[in-house]
């Protein structure tokens, strides 16, 4: 149990450090917000699976920690991301669709 326990807690490295260098490598603001709570809610879940395999006097913590990453990870990004929003940072060069302000350049290629 312990070797698969370490087996999750890498696999939950790993894409913690994904997330960290999505950060890096992403173009705009919104981007890096994607990666970095997508992956690191994923990485953070399967960390703390592996530790509960690893150590079974800790799977009610684990429990706890995953069921509070998997809440507030999503919607405190999201909060940041519509502030960032209504603060006035633009998309990406490359976005394609501004759905809140309504512009989106398939239907304006279509009109």
């Amino acid at each position: 149990m312990e070797i698969l326990g370490g087996i999750f807690a890498i696999a939950g490295s790993v894409f913690l450090f994904l997330a960290a260098l999505g950060l890096i490598r992403m173009p705009d603001m919104y981007d890096r917000m994607q990666a970095g709570t997508k992956a690191t809610t994923l990485g953070t879940m399967l960390f703390l699976i592996g530790l509960a395999m690893a150590e079974p006097q800790w799977v009610g913590k684990s429990a706890l920690l995953i069921l509070f990453v998997i809440f507030s990870n999503p919607l405190s990004s999201h909060a940041l991301a519509r502030a960032a929003y209504h603060a006035g940072i633009s998309l990406g060069e490359r976005a394609a669709c501004d759905e809140l302000a309504g512009a989106c350049e398939d239907e304006e290629e279509t009109a």
